[in-house]
């Protein structure tokens, strides 16, 4: 298939979000999150805010010494007051310097510390998420959530919101000293501002789902690139790099388009700002002449009002830049309420009993299970695996096999009947207490970008390392470990790629052997092993399961022959039950299972027709 010909892929579920109207979130819905982010820093904040009062207050020695500079000392000759307007306003000037920077420093460390404990608190919650929140979410969406939704929330706390609060308050002061000065001035150009304040209003609660809807875009992009830069293997062999390309761009695309929508509100904003400074200007130079011509206004009074006037026009026109940010801030922190808002696992009520030591009698009863609502999956699944016993499940592909696992794990809950540890229903276990105590094996084998020791010891940390090699030993890694240079401290790279598939499932295998869990589950947990070391390895799984309750699913019937009940599952449901024995005999789905594999085993794992011998067509006339 050419790359042009493949079809678009990524307007799944993720991308059917962003159809439709954009979503509009309400302020009143974060405003109890950024409490809880001030909360803590009232103090901080306190002192910021006196500084920056102290800053403001300094500010005006400047305007408002001009007028006596003008009138008194060029006027009148009063050069006595010269050194005292001077002196003034360099203490004034080296006073608002040091309060800018403590401003600076404190807030802007506040503001980075924030942040990191914002991420570590959004990838903590979500990692206690159910499995279900990670299989209808993309990876690279969730670390977009982590690492990017965060990073706006500096702004509330930090200096965004300071010079915000800053600049009204100055604008405040200079109101009032304005009225002072001339009231019918500062009338006309209060009200030139207010209605640009109800358009910048209006504007922000525009731009605001705009910027919500670039941190969905973003993740949505970081996610398929995620997948593709993942998968890049799969990509190569199917020369995809050009379809891969097109997916990517489209992505970017809907980013550019999102951005330039903001950019040109903002540009309008800006626009209007401008055109509010000239028409304001104007006004007063007019309004100025004329209250200097009739004696109502000197030129020292004029220069002060100017600078003063300034004072209360550049806070409001900086609120196009500063709300932009504090908007931004509140879209990200508007998502990461969101995320927090998930329920973990552990947080159900009914979720009370810590074990102790699990013994490991493990019984369902009457279980089904759907992963949609009205499409299940398993139906009326029961059965009961005694403690030190091996309970093997078979059958085709999509048969339910590694959903009975998932219910056994925890990674999924029954939509009816009981799953029983110990005789207690697990919904209402601790999963941090039940956990502790299993091993797994999983059918797909993860391996962290670290070394084979740290790959190893991620079950147990604190084991030794005798422990350590023993483990090792008895899954036979020992054998390629040992041929490395660096040994156990050999770097695996992402998900394990520098090593061969049997060597990472062995690895997987050598991780729950050192766990010493008292439930031990090997999802198809020698599927990526060759015969030899399939054979090498098997001696070492029995002692492990010796006095531990083990499920095992495996599609090579042979290496469940000695197992003490085998459930055979087929659409959903347990058709046949026993041991190998029992149901080679029974001659029913089982006996065709073994038979058809032992068959392809003895005609050396060739396929049918893979080995039939097609005759000449020529040969067979003579």
């Amino acid at each position: 298939m050419k790359a042009v010909d493949r079809p678009a892929r990524g307007h799944g579920r993720a991308g059917a979000s962003e159809s439709g109207s954009r979503p509009k979130p309400k302020l009143k819905k974060v405003l109890p999150e950024i409490w809880k982010l001030v909360k803590p820093r009232r103090a901080l904040l306190a002192g910021s805010f006196l500084l920056m009062v102290i800053n403001r207050l300094c500010s005006f020695v400047l305007p408002v010494s001009s007028r006596y500079l003008i009138n008194d000392v060029m006027y009148r000759n009063q050069m006595r007051l010269l050194p005292w307007i001077i002196g003034g306003v360099a203490t004034a000037t080296l006073i608002q310097g040091i309060t800018s920077y403590s401003l600076t420093q404190l807030l802007s460390k506040a503001g980075q510390r924030l942040i990191a404990e914002l991420r570590m608190q959004v990838q903590a919650h979500i990692g206690r998420l159910p499995v279900a929140f990670y299989d209808e979410n993309r990876t690279g969406t969730m670390v977009a959530r982590i690492m990017t939704d965060v990073e706006g929330v500096r702004n509330l706390v930090g200096t965004g919101l300071v010079d915000f609060v800053g600049g009204i308050l100055t604008a405040i002061i200079a109101f009032f000293i304005l009225i002072r000065i001339n009231p019918r001035m500062t009338g006309l150009t209060f009200a030139i501002l207010l209605v640009f304040g109800l358009i910048l209003q209006r504007a922000f609660k525009t731009i605001r789902p705009i910027f919500r809807e670039r941190a969905k875009i973003n993740a949505e992009v970081t996610g398929r690139l995620t997948e593709s830069l993942g998968g890049v293997r799969v990509v190569k062999g199917y020369h995809a790099e050009a379809s891969e390309a097109k997916v990517f761009a489209g992505g970017v695309q809907r980013l550019l388009e999102n951005v330039i929508s903001s950019l040109t509100a903002q540009s309008l904003m800006t626009l209007s700002s401008t055109v509010v400074l000239g028409i304001v200007g104007g006004l007063i130079m007019y309004l100025g002449a004329r209250e200097h011509a009739a004696g109502r206004l000197n030129v020292g009074g004029y220069v002060e009002y100017t600078m003063l006037l300034a004072f209360m026009v550049a806070p409001i026109v900086q609120l196009v830049s500063i709300g932009t940010q504090l908007t931004e801030a509140l879209a990200g922190l508007d998502r990461t309420h969101e995320i927090l808002s998930e329920s973990q696992e552990d947080s159900e009520p009914t979720r009370t009993h810590n074990l102790a030591t699990i013994h490991g009698d493990i019984a369902f009863r009457d279980v089904t299970f759907a992963y949609e609502p009205g499409k299940p999956v398993l139906h009326g699944i029961s059965f009961e695996s005694k403690p030190g016993t091996v309970t093997a499940l078979v059958g085709s592909s999509g048969s339910g096999k590694s959903t009975i696992i998932s219910l056994i794990c925890a990674f999924h809950t029954a939509t009816t009947g009981q799953v029983l540890v110990d005789g207690i229903d697990l919904a209402t276990i601790r999963l941090s207490s039940y956990r502790q105590q299993l091993g797994v094996v999983l059918q797909e084998t993860f391996l962290f970008d670290g070394t084979i020791r740290e790959n190893i010891l991620f079950s147990r940390p604190n084991a030794t390392e005798e422990q350590l090699l023993n483990a090792c030993r008895i899954a036979r890694v020992d054998e390629f470990t040992e041929r490395f240079p660096e040994k156990y401290d050999t770097v695996v790279g992402e998900r394990g790629v520098k090593l061969s598939g049997g060597q990472r499932q062995r690895l997987s295998i050598a991780r729950a052997i050192l766990a010493d869990p008292r439930i031990l589950i090997l999802d198809e947990a020698t599927s990526s092993l060759d015969s030899e070391s399939e054979a090498m390895i098997q001696h070492g799984l029995s002692y492990l399961m010796q006095g531990r309750t083990t499920f095992v699913i495996a599609h090579r019937l042979s290496t469940i022959r000695r197992a003490e009940q085998i459930l055979v599952v087929e659409h959903g449901e347990i058709v046949e039950r026993g041991n190998h024995e029992s149901l080679y005999a029974l001659g029913g789905r089982y006996y065709d299972l073994y038979t058809r594999q032992h068959g392809l085993e003895t005609n050396l794992f060739l396929a049918p027709g893979e080995g039939d011998k097609i005759e000449d067509p020529e040969i067979s006339k003579v």
